[in-house]
């Protein structure tokens, strides 16, 4: 298999791959610019058992003879916007009636990972047009750090769109709107 080709996963049927998951994850966000320690890598096994009860959930992996060589995670983002994890920063940044418009009922990117052998092939944009293949009326979002540049650039060369920061309220995440979402 080439590490272009794609399987998607719904719901839990993707926990019979979580060790290798939890590899691929390990790999990509242990390097810079992310710096996770064994702890926050640690958590992600654990986020994995309970994200793929949320509405809509699934997973895209791309695997060849070195093993999974990314994967990405998604599911619909709930009327009620979350307040853990990120989503404060992003609701601070696109106010309640935007987060709305642009976000809630749309297919969310929760992890995209290309692992660095693999990466300059391919393999992300492979594994975000698959996980997007279907997002509800085109809309789909992921969001990342501001200090991953290389990470924004990527999207960006992909198309992905930035939604603007209200004015003042920037944080340290960028939000992204997928290239045919409607809103963009």
């Amino acid at each position: 298999m080439r590490s272009r080709d794609t399987v998607i996963c719904y719901g839990r049927a993707v926990l019979d791959l979580a060790d290798e998951l939890l590899d691929a994850y390990a790999d990509v966000f242990s390097a810079p610019p992310w710096n996770e320690d064994e702890e926050t890598i640690r958590q992600f096994a654990v986020r994995l058992q309970s994200d793929t009860r949320r509405a809509g959930f699934r997973t895209v992996f791309a695997q060849s003879e070195a093993g999974i060589d990314g994967f990405a995670t998604a599911w619909i983002t709930p009327p009620a916007f979350p307040a853990d994890r990120g989503y404060g920063q992003v609701a601070a940044q696109l106010g309640p009636d935007r987060v709305r418009d642009l976000l809630t009922g749309a297919l969310e990117i929760d992890e995209l990972a290309v692992r660095p052998y693999a990466r300059g092939r391919g393999t992300g944009r492979a594994l975000l047009a698959e996980i997007t293949a279907d997002a509800p009326d085109r809309r789909a979002w992921l969001l990342t750090s501001r200090l991953a540049t290389d990470t924004v650039a990527t999207y960006r060369r992909l198309g992905w769109h930035e939604a603007e920061a209200r004015p003042g309220t920037a944080t340290g995440v960028i939000v992204f709107l997928s290239p045919e979402h409607p809103g963009r």
